[in-house]
């Protein structure tokens, strides 16, 4: 199943330049004022007991893909290494139920999401998936964690948070600037002057620079992962080979531009974010050929009994002054509220 008619008319609309039909306009302030109103009624229900504790949210203004999933796992990894006891909490997006659940490395995606289920294998930290996130929060406290990432949430109001941290894909920016549905912003551009820090996703001329003073960050390409016997090759030793390149994320383009910046030539495979494969999705494709996906589609064909099928992990790689400054911040954080408990 490719993208959807809908879902192509929308990206042409949000980032194509294509005109904004009038029956899109007149939704726009509608979602406007859920949007107002649902921030003005739930922030003011945030759940005292878990006031105190330490909760960095990490999220976007945009619909889609911007690459917050890999900064999460920096955060995981960069805490760890400075002594810190992190965890993370998810909503789950996708998955069969909305009971709270402890996701493994062996979870299977249906029930924990595709996203989680990643994090759990990559940042090897306690992550648990709930509809409500506040349950979550509780659960990981009572395992001692000290830190808690949640893993998007910007717009769960009620949730309360120390730190926010919204991710901007420096590919597509902003889009035409509009709200949803006539564009891709989930809450109007004056919300980025509440964040505590703004991370653009690769460098970028269409976040205006009287806007927002922004980091900067970069995917940094791992190795290629065999899926079939374990085999991990560099990204250059494709060079020159034709692939099926099968990307169901937010923004493939990205994915694609990373493999023919890598000399690779790419048939493109394009699925909607958090598609779910089955066997039937790789029928078509060029057997002759390797199909190279995304880390996060992997944790989807795990069980499909692909052929000649790879993955590639990416990093993100933020500044080290910028993380230096994030572990103070922590540290400074659990300080104060140690001396008041």
């Amino acid at each position: 199943m490719m993208r959807s008619e809908t879902e192509l008319k929308l990206n042409k609309i949000w980032y194509g330049g294509v005109a904004i039909p009038w029956w899109l306009r007149v939704l726009e302030p509608v979602y406007k004022a859920g949007n107002l109103l649902d921030r003005y009624l739930n922030s003011r229900r945030r759940p005292e007991d878990i006031a105190s504790a330490f909760i960095i949210v990490v999220g976007n203004i945009t619909a889609g893909g911007s690459g917050k999933t890999p900064v999460v796992i920096r955060l995981c990894q960069l805490l760890r290494q400075a002594g810190f006891k992190p965890g993370v909490i998810s909503r789950g997006y996708g998955r069969a139920d909305k009971k709270l659940r402890l996701v493994s490395p062996a979870s299977k995606p249906d029930a924990v999401g595709d996203e989680p289920l990643l994090i759990a294998q990559r940042a090897g930290v306690p992550v648990i998936v709930s509809a409500d996130r506040c349950e979550a929060v509780r659960k990981l406290i009572k395992q001692d964690i000290n830190v808690i990432i949640s893993d998007d949430g910007l717009q769960h109001y009620r949730l309360p948070r120390t730190l926010g941290i919204c991710v901007i894909d420096g590919n597509r920016g902003f889009g035409n600037g509009h709200l949803i549905p006539a564009g891709p912003l989930r809450e109007p551009l004056g919300r980025l002057a509440s964040f505590d820090s703004i991370i653009v996703n690769g460098e970028s001329d269409l976040i205006p620079e009287h806007l927002l003073p922004a980091t900067h960050m970069s995917l940094e390409a791992g190795l290629l992962r065999s899926m079939n016997d374990g085999q991990s090759w560099r990204l250059s030793q494709f060079a020159g080979c034709k692939v099926n390149a099968v990307a169901g994320v937010g923004n493939p383009g990205r994915y694609f531009d990373l493999l023919r910046n890598a000399r690779i030539k790419v048939l493109e495979h394009v699925f909607p974010d958090h598609y779910k494969f089955d066997a039937a999705d790789f029928a078509g494709m060029d057997k002759s050929l390797p199909i190279l996906m995304t880390e996060k589609d992997a944790v989807k064909c795990k069980n499909l009994g692909l052929k000649n099928a790879w993955f590639l992990s990416v990093d993100a790689v933020l500044p080290s002054d910028w993380e230096r400054d994030l572990v103070k911040r922590v540290s400074q954080g659990l300080r104060k509220e140690a001396k008041r408990s």
